[in-house]
C-alpha cells in the first residue's frame, strides 16, 4: 500500500512539473512527450479506467501549452493520438505489471503445492517405511519397484534384497494380475493365497492390491500380510468344536444305548427270577454282556470345558451381529438387537458360546422362511444369577416342546441335536438353555453365569439324566422394552 502511495504521489509531481516547465518555456518547444514518464508510473498503480483519466489529464496540458493552432479536425486528431500514446503506454505497463504479479504469486503456489506434496511424500515414506504390513510395488513384468522394509521381514530377504526381483518366484498368483499390458483392466481387490519366503518356506498370505497407470506403463501395489497364524488358531479351534460336539453326541448315543442296556437288564432280571433259563449258561452270558454294554455307554457329560473363561459379551454379540445379519436381511427378516449397556463378562468357551448363537440364529432364520411376518429380537440383559441372551422369532413356535432337547428326534434334519449340543455345550461352562412358547413364535433363552462369582461355594447347577444343566436365571415374562 505503502509503495502504491508513493508512486502516484512520485507520477502526480512529474506531471506537474511537466507542465510547470512547459507553461515557463517557449512555446515552440513542445514538452508534452515527457507526460510518457508519470504515464508509466500510474500504470504501474492505477486500473485503467484511472489510466484513461489521467492520460485525458496529460493530453489537455500537451495541448494547452503547445504551440501549435488547435482546429476541430487537426486538433482533435493530434489530441486523440496524444491520448492514445499517454494511454497506451499506461496500459503496457500495467499489464507487465500484472503479469510479473501474477507469476509471482503463481510461484508461490508452486512453490507451496510443492512443498505440501514433499512434505506427503516424506509422511507417506515413514508410512511405508514403519508399517508393519508388507507393501510393494511393481511393473507390468511383475519385477518389484519398491518393497518397504516389512516385505524384506516377511520374504526372509536382507534390505534392499527384494527390488528388481519377479514378484512371480515369492506370489505366483498376484503374477498374474501384475501382467497388465495383456489386460488393460484396473483391479481393486483383495484376495488370499499361498505365499513362499527366500528359505522356500511356504504361508498363507492376504493381499490388498491396486492397479493403476503411469506414463511408463502398469503399475500394481499390493499390501501383503501373512496369515498363518490366524489359520492355524482357527484349524485349531475347528478342531477342538469337533472334539467337544463329538464328545457329546457319543454321549448321547451312549445314553441312549444305556437307556436300552437298562431295560434288557430289566427282561433279563425278570427271567431269572422265573428260574425258566437259569441253567443256560448261554442266558447267564448274556447277563454278563449287557452288564458290560452298560458299562461301556457310561460317560461323563457334564465334564466343564477346558477353554472356558472371562468372555467380552459385547464384543461376541457385536461378531455374531457381522456374521448373520447380512444373510437375514437378504431373506427379507428384520432383526433388532437389544443389549443391556456394560454387559458385564461371562464365564463361557467364547468358540463354543459362538456356535450356540449361531446355531439359535439359524433356527430362527429356518423357521420364518415362508412366513408373513419375519421378525428377531435378540436381547441381551443382566439378570440376578447371570447374564440371559434371548432369541425370539416370529416362526410359529413349536409343535412338541416337551422333545426340544432331546437327541435323535422323529421329523428334525440330519440328527436333531442342534438344541441337544447347544444344551450340552452351555452346561459344560455352568450355563443353560430353556424355551418359552410365544403366541407368535419361539423364544430360546441363553443363560450364562458372570465370570466372577460372589459365592463360589454355591452349586451352580442340578444333575439331569442327560447332563449338567445351569439353573434357570429369572428372566422377566412382561413387556419388555423397545428398541
Amino acid at each position: 500500500m505503502e509503495s502504491r502511495k508513493a508512486v502516484l504521489i512520485t507520477a502526480a509531481l512529474m506531471i506537474v512539473l511537466i507542465a510547470l516547465a512547459d507553461w515557463l518555456s517557449t512555446p515552440s518547444i513542445p514538452l508534452g512527450l515527457f507526460y510518457l514518464f508519470p504515464m508509466s508510473l500510474a500504470g504501474r498503480a492505477l486500473s485503467r479506467a484511472q489510466i484513461a483519466v489521467v492520460a485525458v489529464v496529460c493530453t489537455v496540458l500537451t495541448e494547452l501549452f503547445d504551440a501549435f493552432d488547435w482546429t476541430f479536425l487537426i486538433g482533435s486528431l493530434r489530441d486523440i493520438f496524444t491520448f492514445i500514446a499517454f494511454f497506451g503506454i499506461g496500459i503496457v505497463v500495467n499489464e507487465l505489471v500484472n503479469s510479473q504479479r501474477a507469476g509471482r504469486q503463481y510461484m508461490r503456489q508452486i512453490e507451496a503445492e510443492s512443498e505440501a506434496r514433499r512434505e506427503a511424500e516424506e509422511q507417506l515414506k515413514v508410512f511405508v517405511d514403519t508399517s508393519p504390513a508388507a507393501i510393494v510395488t511393481t511393473n507390468s513384468e511383475g519385477n518389484v519397484l519398491l518393497a518397504n522394509e516389512a516385505a524384506h521381514r516377511l520374504f526372509a530377504l536382507d534390505a534392499g534384497q527384494f527390488v528388481g526381483k519377479s514378484i512371480r518366484e515369492y506370489l505366483p498368483l498376484l503374477f498374474s494380475v501384475a501382467g497388465l499390458d495383456r489386460d488393460r483392466q484396473i483391479f481393486r481387490t483383495a484376495m488370499q493365497c499361498q505365499g513362499r519366503r527366500e528359505d522356500g518356506e511356504l504361508f498363507l498370505a492376504d493381499i490388498w492390491f491396486s492397479t493403476y497407470r503411469t506414463r511408463a506403463g502398469p503399475r500394481m501395489a499390493a499390501l501383503i500380510v501373512d496369515n498363518s497364524e490366524e489359520l492355524r488358531t482357527r484349524e485349531e479351534s475347528s478342531l477342538q468344536q469337533l472334539l467337544i460336539g463329538s464328545r457329546i453326541m457319543a454321549a448321547a448315543v451312549s445314553h441312549e444305548v444305556r437307556n436300552v442296556c437298562g431295560a434288557i437288564a430289566v427282561v433279563h432280571s425278570n427271567l431269572a427270577r422265573s428260574g425258566v433259563l437259569k441253567p443256560s449258561k448261554d442266558f447267564e452270558a448274556l447277563g454278563t454282556l449287557v452288564t458290560a454294554l452298560e458299562e461301556i455307554a457310561s460317560m461323563d457329560l457334564g465334564k466343564p470345558a477346558e477353554g472356558a473363561g472371562p468372555v467380552d459379551l459385547c464384543s461376541l454379540l457385536e461378531e455374531l451381529r457381522i456374521v448373520v445379519e447380512l444373510a437375514m436381511r437378504d431373506n427379507g427378516i428384520e432383526i433388532k438387537w437389544i443389549m443391556d449397556r456394560n454387559l458385564p463378562a461371562v464365564w463361557a468357551d467364547r468358540p463354543s458360546l459362538m456356535q450356540v448363537f449361531l446355531n439359535l440364529a439359524k433356527n430362527s432364520e429356518r423357521a420364518m422362511l415362508g412366513r408373513n411376518t419375519r421378525a428377531l429380537t435378540i436381547r441381551a440383559s443382566v439378570e440376578s444369577r447371570g447374564v440371559g441372551v434371548q432369541f425370539q422369532d416370529t416362526g410359529g413356535g413349536v409343535a412338541d416342546p416337551a422333545r426340544l432337547f432331546r437327541p435323535f428326534q422323529r421329523g428334525a434334519k440330519a440328527t436333531g441335536l442342534g438344541l441337544y449340543l447347544s444344551r450340552a455345550l452351555l452346561a459344560s461352562f455352568r450355563g443353560g438353555l430353556r424355551y418359552e412358547p410365544e403366541s407368535m413364535g419361539a423364544r430360546f433363552i441363553v443363560e450364562l453365569s458372570f465370570a466372577t462369582l460372589k459365592n463360589e461355594r454355591e452349586p451352580l447347577g442340578t444333575t439331569d439324566s442327560d447332563f449338567v444343566v445351569g439353573r434357570s436365571l429369572a428372566v422377566p415374562r412382561g413387556p419388555q422394552p423397545s428398541a
